[in-house]
């Protein structure tokens, strides 16, 4: 019985030695890829704030379409009382 368990017991550390180190690795990394991680969520990248500039445009003109057409529909029941439009001024320091 002795025979058979030396070789086996011999034979372990090579079948589990690439697992060990893989594992020593990823302990080792962790903290590297966390601290990437936080860096990454609280900064914005140039395409999420390309993104989020395209957003509120959209939404500025969506506005700026409400108010047009709301506009219009007062023009069309009192149209006396209708100047010239000027546009959509939310925000313009004009």
């Amino acid at each position: 019985m002795r025979k058979l368990l030396l070789p086996i017991v011999a034979t372990l550390p090579l079948l589990a030695g690439g697992c060990i180190a893989k594992t020593a690795w990823d302990v080792a990394t962790l903290p590297v890829k966390a601290g990437s991680q936080v860096v990454d969520w609280s900064t914005t990248s140039q395409e999420e704030a390309d993104r989020n500039y395209g957003k509120k445009m959209r939404e500025k003109e969506a506005r700026e379409g409400k108010e047009r057409r709301k506009r219009e529909k007062e023009c069309r029941k009192n149209p006396d009382k209708c100047g010239p439009y000027d546009g959509y001024r939310a925000g313009d320091p004009d």
